[in-house]
């Protein structure tokens, strides 16, 4: 059996979906349980968001690049300025430099997936993923979701227990996207990594969910959790790509909420169509998890969501880091102004 998630039970977390962990098929070669078709699950309670009384420190994973999209090393404290709410405050810890990572790896194989060969991209790019993390060093765990989240593996160093489990398997189900994120990032908060991320592989199509975008955004952004994107699509159906079959002039989709969520997080989103579209894209992701920055400053004493901007001294640098912070008394249902 799939085991549950840990947490610390001194913090009380979100009732954000009813997750039900399914069964891992047994075997010499673990696989998916893949969902199959049968009564439809009963609806999820309305999510309830709340957050810790207080905060003693704010610590925000931050990356830099440059006009060209290259990550920008060797920046130092003073390089940085932190804006609370629009005010100043000061840098009371900095930390620079490669250090494990800590990646959890959710997987969409809801029924959506099934479509244009998007599944066949997905799996290739689960392979991918696991090959760029480095043995005995960094750690990850494999999640997958269509109307419930599934652990498939826990966090392990054991990188070898990941790449064996097979993701053969019809895909079937709802998409509840949002809510699968949001319970994912809580398992990533729970590991003591400075640098820690949830990469999620889907198609972007979410038909079951009942937390929003901003909601799911403020979860990752209270607990630092950077959300990073892997969209796969058929070529056809790719952005200003090649091949694509229709111009996206004037037209919005569900992929620009995704990229907001991601962006919120102080995360990245990419798409997929081509193999080499994911190569480029997951060499990225790990060249800016290895030189994330770490600023840590002394919270607000106003209670309620702090924005947060963070900026660098030196002109034509882009920085990418979580929108805000929760302080004070408990909130319920996270506001969507962002």
């Amino acid at each position: 059996m799939a085991r549950p998630l840990k947490h610390r039970a001194a913090v009380k977390r979100p009732s954000i979906i009813g997750v039900a962990f399914g069964a891992l098929l047994m075997g010499s070669t673990p696989a998916v349980g893949f969902a199959q078709q049968g009564n439809a699950p009963a609806q999820p309670a309305e999510p309830q968001v709340t957050f810790k009384a207080a905060v003693e420190a704010v610590t925000v994973s931050t990356a830099v690049r440059d006009m060209h999209g290259h990550v920008v090393q060797g920046l130092t404290a003073a390089d940085f300025q932190v804006l609370d709410t629009g005010s100043p405050v000061k840098i009371s810890d900095f930390y620079v430099g490669e250090s494990p990572i800590s990646l959890a790896i959710l997987l969409d194989i809801s029924g959506s997936m099934a479509v244009g060969g998007n599944i066949e991209r997905a799996r290739e790019a689960v392979g991918l993923a696991t090959t760029s993390l480095r043995d005995a060093s960094d750690e990850a765990a494999l999640f997958t979701f269509d109307s419930k989240l599934v652990q498939v593996v826990e966090f392990t160093k054991d990188l070898a227990e990941v790449r064996r489990v097979s993701l053969k398997g019809n895909p079937w189900g709802q998409t509840s996207l949002y809510d699968a994120i949001g319970q994912a990032a809580r398992a990533v908060a729970e590991r003591s990594s400075k640098h820690r991320a949830l990469l999620v592989i889907t198609d972007g199509v979410d038909t079951g969910s009942r937390l929003t975008p901003p909601q799911v955004s403020a979860i990752a952004s209270e607990i630092d959790v950077p959300v990073y994107l892997l969209t796969v699509v058929n070529p056809a159906d790719h952005p200003g790509g090649e091949f694509a079959v229709l111009a996206n002039e004037g037209k919005r989709t569900e992929t620009a909420t995704l990229a907001d969520l991601a962006r919120w997080t102080g995360g990245d989103m990419r798409i997929a169509s081509l193999p080499a579209h994911t190569v480029t894209a997951l060499n990225d992701l790990f060249t800016e998890l290895r030189h994330q920055y770490l600023i840590t400053f002394e919270p607000g004493t106003r209670p309620g969501w702090h924005p947060l901007e963070i900026r660098t001294r030196k002109k034509n640098l882009i920085v990418h880091a979580r929108s805000g912070y929760m302080s004070g008394p408990s909130l319920s249902q996270v506001g969507s102004s962002r």
